[in-house]
Formats: structure tokens, C-alpha cells, sequence
């Protein structure tokens, strides 16, 4: 598929998604959300695709939506628009999805990259809400991820008065995995993400389905999806070659199945 505003490439087992709208620093239209969930889609039905990741490039990760695109809309528009809406839609991936940020991640740049499960930054990496600034809030998962992910206190301070998150900063918070110099922060998220794709897929697919149902559900609720992942995967040909390899203390070859 022709795409105008992302990059995509397979490297590897790795699919690798760029957003390309580097005029105006990667900002979130809806022909550049939409070609982005239908590449993951693409990938996340690709046998041959164990991860992926998201990136931007050194300045700018994502600076957050295209207001030219909302600045006039009213409130039925928006509605109608839903462009919000397509974020719902990386929920179901099931495969592992990762961030490289460097650079700005603002607004819904941000909230892209909560969306994702793990987020590689660059040193140069600022993580921030400023919708305040122009009248709105967060609407994207800003308020509810943010303060998931860092607590209450700190994500008031960043949506209700524009606090910027440095790299460091976002690592101590538990916003991102890791932070590595610049020239290494795509080369970081790519390796992170051969290494979960070349785990056994089924396992890595449920693991991720347990953890999500561990910030959605009750811990009870929780629990019992995690056990019946759990028990689910000994239907599973991995799971036989997984423990059979343990014990005869070689590599094991998944099959996906």
C-alpha cells in the first residue's frame, strides 16, 4: 500500500513504522492516524512480524495534533469526526508495539506513545500535555494513562500547567523503559523488539493481553485472566517445544502455534 504521510519497512522479524510529516514536526492529522493504524494492522496480521515499532525522527517524535485541522470544528463535528476514535484501535493490536521517541513527544504525540506498550527515549526525548494552552484538555488517554503510568500529582502538574517531562525525568516516573544517547534510540527500540519477536508468539501475544487486563480490570479480574492465559498456553505446540528444549538444554523453534 502507497502511504503519504508514514514510512514503512520490515526489518527483520521487526515491523517499522516512521511518521513522516516532518514539516510540521510529525503532528497528528487524520490521514497520517489512520495510514499508521492500517500498517499496524497490516503487521500485527503478518505471520512474519513478531514486534513493532513507532518512531518520528530526531526532533520530533509526534508535536502533538493538527490544531489547523480542529482550530474551526465545533463540538458536533468532533464527534462526528471521532479522528480520537483511531487510537482505540492500537488497543488491539496483539502484538507488541514500541515507541522510539527523541525529541518532542507533545499532546497527542505523547498519548501516541503511552499507547504503545514499552517507549525507548532519546536523551533529547520531552514528554508533555499542553492542550491547556490552548484551551482543551488531553483527549486522547492523557489524563488517564498519564496518571496510571506517573500518579496523580505529578500528571495534574502536566496537564493542568504544562509541565515538560525531560527524558531522565519520564525514566524516573516509569514513563519510558530506557534512555539511550540519540544516534542510538531507533537502534535501541529495534533490538528490543527482535529480542520479544523472537519469543514464542502466543505466549508473548497472552503475556501482553494479561499485563493490559492488569491496568483495566480489578486484581481479581486480573488474576483469573492472567491464569487463564496461563493455562490456555499448554494447548499450545510452543509450550511443549518451550519446556522440552529447557530440559534438554537447547535453543527451542517456535512455531506460532
Amino acid at each position: 500500500m502507497t502511504y503519504t504521510s508514514i514510512l514503512v519497512e520490515q526489518r527483520g522479524h521487526v515491523g517499522l513504522i516512521t511518521l513522516n510529516r516532518p514539516q510540521a514536526l510529525n503532528a497528528l492529522n487524520r490521514t497520517l492516524l489512520m495510514e499508521l493504524m492500517e500498517a499496524l494492522e497490516a503487521f500485527d496480521a503478518n505471520p512474519e512480524i513478531g514486534a513493532m515499532v513507532i518512531s518520528g525522527n530526531e526532533k520530533a517524535f509526534a508535536a502533538g495534533a493538527d490544531i489547523k485541522e480542529m482550530a474551526e470544528a465545533s463540538a458536533v463535528e468532533m464527534l462526528e469526526r471521532d479522528t480520537i476514535g483511531l487510537f482505540d484501535r492500537i488497543r488491539r493490536i496483539k502484538k507488541p508495539v514500541i515507541a522510539a521517541v527523541s525529541g518532542w513527544a507533545l499532546g497527542g504525540g505523547c498519548e501516541l506513545a503511552m499507547s504503545c506498550d514499552m517507549i525507548i527515549a532519546s536523551e533529547s526525548a520531552r514528554f508533555g500535555q499542553p492542550e491547556i494552552t490552548i484551551g482543551v484538555i488531553p483527549g486522547a488517554g492523557g489524563t488517564q494513562r498519564l496518571t496510571r503510568t506517573i500518579g496523580k500529582a505529578l500528571a495534574m502538574e502536566m496537564v493542568l500547567n504544562n509541565r515538560t517531562l525531560t527524558a531522565q525525568e519520564a525514566l524516573q516516573f516509569g514513563l519510558v523503559n530506557r534512555v539511550v544517547p540519540v544516534e542510538r534510540y531507533l537502534e535501541e527500540a529495534l533490538t528490543l523488539a527482535e529480542e520479544i519477536a523472537s519469543r514464542a508468539p502466543l505466549a508473548v501475544r497472552l503475556a501482553k493481553e494479561a499485563i493490559n487486563a492488569a491496568l483495566e480490570t480489578s486484581l481479581s479480574e486480573g488474576l483469573a485472566a492472567e491464569r487463564r492465559n496461563f493455562y490456555l498456553l499448554f494447548a499450545t505446540e510452543d509450550q511443549k517445544e518451550g519446556m522440552k528444549a529447557f530440559i534438554e538444554k537447547r535453543k527451542p523453534q517456535w512455531k506460532g502455534k
